[in-house]
């Protein structure tokens, strides 16, 4: 099966999905795909925006979610580049920075978040990442994550416009 193909299947089975309160995990990734598009975001960081929580499918082994961030890296790097892989893999360590650094961050939490910044390890700055040339679009990607959990939200991005950024980001590697 190829990249594009099992991106579309592991979406697909992110409906009815819930980790959040809100929204279901293909909401969650299409809002958050949206939400970088609409910051003028490049592909690359639109398609990590889409897929930073692809192991919360039902397609990957129950203990993926738990490292959800570092299976998300796993699974997109040999698919889609080592930027992909590496920005996706960076959510759950931007939120622990944002939490040690920004006192009104934590605050703002949703309390499922909140529930799984402990089980991450809670707030933390690793100055390494935060010297990596990425991290600026890391917390780009944590922004967006944060504000695509909305049930009202309008679907801007569809899984269609998903596969679209994942053919020319895959196409752009083979080049």
């Amino acid at each position: 099966m190829d990249a594009i193909t099992e991106t579309a299947r592991l979406l697909s089975s992110l409906r009815d999905v819930w980790d959040e309160e809100a929204v279901d995990e293909l909401d969650h990734a299409l809002q958050s795909a949206a939400r970088a598009v609409d910051d003028g975001a490049d592909d690359e960081l639109v398609l990590a925006a889409a897929l930073h929580d692809i192991a919360h499918s039902p397609l990957f082994e129950a203990a993926a979610a738990e490292r959800h961030d570092q299976t998300a890296r796993e699974w997109l790097t040999p698919r889609f580049g080592e930027r992909v892989g590496w920005l996706a893999g960076q959510h759950v360590a931007a939120k622990r920075y944002l939490v040690a650094t920004d006192p009104t961050y934590g605050a703002a939490l949703t309390p499922t978040s909140l529930t799984s910044l402990q089980a991450q390890g809670g707030a933390e700055v690793e100055p390494a990442l935060v010297a990596h040339a990425w991290w600026p679009d890391a917390m780009r990607l944590r922004r967006y994550d944060d504000a695509a959990k909305d049930p009202n939200a309008d679907a801007t991005v569809t899984i269609d416009d998903v596969l679209a950024i994942a053919e020319r980001v895959a196409r752009q590697r083979e080049s």
